[in-house]
C-alpha cells in the first residue's frame, strides 16, 4: 500500500497553507475509508495563485519563461517525464487508491504520462525552428512573416477518472508553448497532481511557472474560470459544467476549451470476429470502470447477429475479475465516489422502469460488501427516447439496439447531442470508410475502441465541446498567432499625392 503524503497548495514554487485552512477528505473508493486529506483552495489562494503566474510569465530566474527558447523550456519538460518514469509505481498505486482504477491501468497511465511531457518537449524545440514563419505575398514590396506566442496565464480545469494523465494533457503543452498555469483538478482525485508539483520543485521548474490548487469547483474552480488575469481556460468535465464556464469566460471575452461529455456508439456489422469484437466492446466501454468520456456505450449491433453476440458478450462480462484495484488482475475497480455509485445506480433503475431489459450486472457484486462498486452491466430492449440511451452514464454500462441496414446504423449513431468518439467493425474496410465519413464526431475507431496516442488529435463536435487536444493541435491550444508585415521599398508608397506637388 502506498503512503498517502500530506500535501498543501503549491504556488510560486512553494508549498503553501489554504488561506482558510480548510481540507477536504480523500475517500479510497474500494474501502470508502478516508485515508488523507487534500488542501481546499479558494478564491484567496487563486488570487496568489494567479499573481505568481504572471509574475513567472515575464520574470524568472532562468530569464522570461514566455520569451525563453523552447529548447529551454524543454529541458524541464524531460526532466518532469523521467521524474515520472522514476516514480511510476508509487504514482500508480497512489491513483489506483484515489479514484479506484485497477493498478495495471493506473500504471499504464503513468507510461503515458511520461511519453506526453517528452513529445511536447519535442515540440517545444521545434517552436524554435518555426517561430518565425515567412508568407508568400502577391505584393512584392512586403514581407509577411507569422509569431507563434504564448497565449499568456492558463487556468486547467481537470476531472477525477485520468488524474494525472488529463492534467498532463494541459500542462506539457501549456508549458512547451511558454505560457504558465495554474491546475485545478478535481476535488475527488488530486494526489498525483500534487506530486506532479513535488516532482517540479525537484526538477528546479522556475517558481510561479506552474501552480497546484486543489479544492472545490465552486470554491476554487469558479473563481480561476472567471478571473481577469487568466488569459485562457482548458477545461475537461462534464458538459454541464462546460456550458457553465464557457458562459464566464463570454462575459470577459477569453478564449477557452472545451473537452466535455460523450455518449457514443460502437457499431457492428454482420461480417465481423465475434470473439475479437466482444473483447473491443467490453474494453470500449468498461475500461477505467465505464469512466470515459469516449466510452463506446451505445452498442448498435446487426439484428442477425445480436443473439449470439450478445450471448458471448454477457458471458465474457461476468468473468471480469472485480476487485480491490490493488488486487493483481483486477479489472474493473469501483466507481470514485459515493454520489457517482448511486447515480449509476439511478440510471440503471430508470430504464428497468422504462421497460429495458437488464441482461447481466446491474448491481454490486455480491462477494464485495464494501467500496462503490458496479457489476459490468448490458442493457437490452432499449428505446431512442429512454434516458439509458440519450445521456452519459459514466459507469460500467452499456445498452443496446440492433439495425437493419448501413443507413439506419449511421442514424442511429448520430440520433445523440454528443458528438466526442465512435467505433465502427467490420472486414468490409470500403464500407469502414464511408461509416467513419458519415458518423459526426472527433475521434472515430476502426475495428477497435479507446486506443489514444499522444501524437493524434482529441476532441469533439457539438455538446463534446470543441478545440483539440493532443500532437500539435494541442500546442496551437496555448499559443496565438501574431502576423508581422514589413513595408521593403525605398519608393514612397504614394495613395496620397504629396503637398509639394499639388
Amino acid at each position: 500500500m502506498a503512503i498517502v503524503p500530506s500535501r498543501r497548495l503549491y504556488i510560486n514554487g512553494e508549498w503553501t497553507e489554504p488561506i482558510r485552512k480548510n481540507r477536504i477528505p480523500i475517500i479510497n473508493p474500494a474501502t470508502e475509508q478516508i485515508i488523507g486529506h487534500i488542501p481546499a483552495g479558494t478564491s484567496e489562494d487563486v488570487e496568489l495563485a494567479v499573481e505568481a503566474a504572471r509574475k513567472a510569465l515575464s520574470r524568472n530566474k532562468g530569464g522570461d519563461w514566455s520569451r525563453a527558447s523552447g529548447a529551454f523550456r524543454a529541458k524541464y519538460l524531460r526532466a518532469i517525464a523521467s521524474k515520472i518514469t522514476e516514480r511510476k509505481s508509487e504514482l500508480a498505486k497512489l491513483e489506483a487508491l484515489d479514484c479506484g482504477k485497477p493498478l495495471d491501468e493506473a500504471a499504464w497511465d503513468m507510461d503515458d504520462v511520461a511519453g506526453c511531457f517528452e513529445y511536447y518537449a519535442d515540440l517545444a524545440e521545434a517552436l524554435d525552428v518555426k517561430q518565425k514563419a515567412p508568407i508568400s505575398l502577391p505584393m512584392q514590396q512586403f514581407k509577411c512573416h507569422i509569431l507563434k506566442e504564448p497565449i499568456g496565464v492558463v487556468g486547467l480545469i481537470t476531472p477525477w477518472n485520468y488524474p494525472l494523465l488529463m492534467a498532463t494533457w494541459k500542462v506539457a503543452p501549456a508549458l512547451a508553448a511558454g505560457c504558465t498555469a495554474i491546475l485545478k483538478p478535481s476535488e475527488l482525485a488530486s494526489m498525483t497532481c500534487l506530486e506532479l508539483a513535488a516532482v517540479c520543485q525537484e526538477v528546479g521548474l522556475p517558481p510561479g511557472v506552474l501552480n497546484i490548487v486543489t479544492g472545490l469547483g465552486p470554491e476554487a474552480g469558479a473563481p480561476l474560470a472567471s478571473h481577469p488575469h487568466v488569459d485562457k481556460i482548458a477545461f475537461t468535465g462534464s458538459t454541464a459544467t462546460g456550458s457553465m464556464i464557457m458562459s464566464t469566460v463570454a462575459q470577459l471575452v477569453k478564449p477557452c476549451s472545451l473537452e466535455l461529455g460523450g455518449k457514443s456508439p460502437i457499431v457492428i456489422f454482420e461480417d465481423v470476429d465475434l470473439d475479437k469484437t466482444a473483447e473491443w466492446t467490453l474494453f470500449g466501454c468498461f475500461w477505467t470502470n465505464g469512466q470515459i468520456c469516449s466510452a463506446t456505450s451505445r452498442l448498435i449491433i446487426h439484428e442477425s447477429i445480436a443473439s449470439k453476440f450478445l450471448e458471448k458478450l454477457a458471458n465474457w462480462a461476468k468473468s471480469i475479475k472485480i476487485a480491490d484495484p490493488m488486487e493483481e488482475g483486477c479489472r474493473l475497480g469501483p466507481v470514485v465516489s459515493e454520489g457517482q455509485y448511486n447515480k449509476v445506480l439511478k440510471f440503471i433503475s430508470t430504464a428497468k422502469s422504462e421497460g429495458a431489459t437488464v441482461l447481466c450486472g446491474g448491481g454490486r457484486p455480491q462477494h464485495l460488501k464494501k467500496g462503490f462498486f458496479i457489476e459490468p452491466t448490458i442493457i437490452t430492449d432499449v428505446d431512442t427516447s429512454m434516458q439509458i440511451w440519450r445521456d452519459e452514464v459514466f459507469g460500467p454500462v452499456l445498452c443496446v439496439k440492433t439495425f437493419t441496414d448501413e443507413d439506419e446504423a449511421i442514424e442511429l449513431a448520430n440520433d445523440t447531442r454528443y458528438g466526442l468518439a465512435g467505433a465502427v467493425f467490420s472486414k468490409d474496410l470500403d464500407r469502414c470508410e464511408r461509416v467513419s465519413k458519415a458518423l459526426q464526431a472527433g475521434i472515430v475507431w476502426v475495428n477497435c475502441s479507446q486506443p489514444t496516442f499522444t501524437q493524434a488529435p482529441w476532441g469533439g463536435t457539438k455538446r463534446s465541446g470543441f478545440g483539440r487536444e493532443l500532437g500539435e493541435w494541442g500546442l496551437d491550444n496555448y499559443l496565438s498567432v501574431k502576423q508581422v508585415t514589413e513595408y521593403t521599398s525605398d519608393d514612397q508608397w504614394g495613395w496620397y499625392p504629396s503637398p509639394s506637388k499639388l
